[in-house]
């Protein structure tokens, strides 16, 4: 099982991020399957880092083999969804970048990659405009919908099955809006599509 993610997908969160390149195609980082967190099991802040930022994501689930998928079709190997955490080591993702360095583990290490419950697409709504928002001690803190994507669900299904073949069970996170923030322990966040609560866990 693969976990693909999509950075710099929406351009308020460039913008809050200070990335001013124009993007041509969708960019693309892997998480480890030890990523994974799930079944509301609690978040802990990893000892390497000093600033861990949640990035509220909708999350794809692939449920057919596919290989350089045409975007036309892309529709056909994914009917479920739910929302995500990508956690990431802001500090040291900026350090590792100041030096022109790989930052893969500053957003590939166990336990930050949170996925909620999975639903059926068509109770989502149309993949092109499913909103989403996290809050935190019952506070929303960061929104969007997917119908402000840089590059559409398809669009990335089609560019990742180019390089990877996607298998069933592989999870896609396609990209977080602005808004992206600290988490602190005892944090409890809540991720929803819409009016549903997919996500609920505490940050230890």
């Amino acid at each position: 099982m693969k976990i693909i993610a999509v950075g710099m997908n929406y351009e308020a969160h460039k913008r809050e991020l200070n990335h001013s390149i124009e993007l041509t195609e969708p960019t693309i980082f892997m998480k480890s399957d030890s990523s994974i967190l799930k079944d509301g099991k609690p978040f802990f802040i990893p000892d390497f880092s000093s600033e861990i930022h949640y990035e509220t994501e909708v999350v794809i689930r692939i449920d057919r083999l596919g290989k350089n998928i045409a975007e036309r079709f892309a529709h056909r190997y994914y009917n479920e969804v739910t929302v995500g955490i990508d956690f990431t080591a802001r500090d040291l993702q900026t350090r590792l970048r100041t030096q022109g360095l790989p930052w893969e583990i500053s957003k590939a290490f166990d336990n930050s990659a949170a996925v909620g419950t999975f639903i059926p697409l068509e109770e989502a709504g149309k993949i092109g405009a499913i909103p989403f928002h996290l809050e935190i001690n019952g506070t929303k803190v960061q929104e969007g919908n997917t119908a402000d994507m840089l590059f559409s669900v398809d669009k990335i299904v089609a560019y990742v099955s180019r390089f990877f073949t996607l298998k069933i069970g592989d999870l896609i996170f396609t990209g977080t809006p602005v808004g992206v923030g600290e988490v602190h322990i005892n944090d409890h966040l809540q991720g929803y599509i819409g009016d549903r609560k997919l996500l609920d866990f505490h940050v230890r």
